[in-house]
């Protein structure tokens, strides 16, 4: 059975345009016009002054006859170089003002063109050549008064003047139309960045409220995980407790993500997942769940049943730092006792601080116990300053005297 085949560019798609390929061929095609016309123009103008100067007496000799075809047709093949030499170009068509009648339309559209640059010194001497050119016309006869070259000149200089009023009304409207449209492009540059800036800034206050949620629990998961791996003398009530806070804190994780992913799904909903996240007021859940993996934890709590008096950002935030602080300990300082403060009043300021002993490196064989190692993202601490700054206040956190590490922040509590 034959085969038949066909080329393999005629079965494809024909290539996307490039929108710069486009530009410059709009802009080749708009020039071509742009000369076209103007060539038209000038001809036809340049025609009907010829063939009128020629029919109506008196007519001229026949060497200037030749003399402003010469001069005309110079002119117009000029006329697609006016951009190139603006100022030769503007030179020859002035000379030749005074001695081609077939070439005015093309004079007068090169003066327009070089006066919309507005470069008044080339046009003085363009006008000065201008004037001569006409005077000399104004000189052979029939027409060799005085009046009459000083009506051609003052004539001359008249359309002179209305060229360049018309080349530099049009230069001008240019410049403020090219001005114009830079602001647009300035103004939707700027939008553009405006509209960078705020994805990133959604994006990093996701990437802080995923840490928070999700660094709590798993952390717990692998504390649990790690002694089922590790203790070999655990009872079965004891792994299956174990085996439960792994099951129960992988299934809030999981649900938690889902919560904050939740956001980026609904492009109308802000950060906030739909149900109400913790506030201050649950804190003690969150110290509960802490106290039960074994760690040591002391609470001075001088806010007490006034945490329902805080505004919900601010509850919010307090407990996303608190989260965040115990979530380290348990991390980089496992076993060591923890101390929590809790001071402030409305109208003034809420102060948390929590406090631990510096861990001391537990080296078994020269390799650190994997057991409740868990890698960090390298951004909780960083994430709660601009977390606190955000809300108006401030955090800071390191090394203090005593070997302690101390996470101590500030927030407003308004009344």
């Amino acid at each position: 059975m034959p085969t038949v085949t066909a080329p393999l560019a005629a079965l494809a798609p024909a290539a996307p345009v490039a929108p710069g390929v486009r530009g410059a061929r709009a802009g080749r095609r708009r020039e071509v016009w742009g000369t076209t016309w103007r060539l038209l123009v000038s001809v036809l103008l340049g025609g009907v002054l010829f063939v009128a100067m020629a029919v109506v007496p008196p007519r001229p000799a026949g060497w200037s006859v030749a003399v402003d075809v010469v001069l005309g047709l110079a002119v117009i093949g000029l006329l697609p170089w006016r951009r190139r030499w603006p100022f030769a170009v503007a030179i020859v068509a002035a000379v030749a003002s005074g001695f081609s009648a077939l070439g005015v339309g093309a004079v007068g559209i090169i003066v327009i063109s070089h006066a919309t640059h507005r470069r008044w010194r080339q046009l003085l001497v363009v006008a000065a050549v201008w004037v001569a050119a006409g005077a000399v016309q104004g000189s052979t006869p029939p027409a060799s008064t005085v009046v009459s070259m000083g009506f051609t000149a003052l004539g001359d200089l008249l359309i002179f003047a209305l060229c360049v009023a018309v080349g530099a009304y049009i230069g001008g409207r240019r410049e403020l139309v090219a001005s114009l449209r830079a602001q647009v492009e300035a103004a939707n540059r700027e939008r553009l960045g405006l509209e960078d800036r705020a994805r990133l800034t959604e994006r990093s206050r996701i990437a802080r409220e995923m840490h928070d949620v999700l660094a709590h629990r798993i952390s717990l998961v692998a504390m649990h995980a790690g002694a089922l791996a590790y203790r070999t003398d655990l009872t079965r009530e004891e792994t299956a407790e174990a085996a439960t806070v792994v099951r129960d804190n992988a299934h809030r994780a999981l649900t938690e993500l889902r919560e904050v992913l939740g956001v980026l799904r609904d492009p109308e909903g802000g950060l906030e997942p739909d149900r109400p996240q913790p506030t201050l007021c649950d804190l003690r859940e969150l110290l509960a769940e802490f106290r039960a993996t074994g760690a040591r934890l002391e609470v001075e709590d001088g806010v007490g049943e006034r945490a329902v008096e805080l505004p919900a950002p601010v509850g919010r935030n307090a407990y996303r730092i608190v989260q965040e602080a115990l979530t380290n300990v348990r991390k980089h300082a496992p076993g060591r006792p923890a101390v929590l403060r809790l001071t402030g009043a409305p109208g003034d300021r809420l102060v948390l601080e929590i406090s631990n002993p510096l861990p001391v490196t537990d080296l078994v064989d020269g390799v650190r116990d994997a057991a409740t190692a868990v890698p960090g993202a390298g951004m909780g601490l960083t994430g709660l300053v601009e977390r606190a700054r955000l809300a108006g206040g401030e955090l800071t956190y390191g090394h203090r005297p005593g070997h302690l590490f101390v996470v101590r922040a500030w927030l407003p509590w308004q009344s």
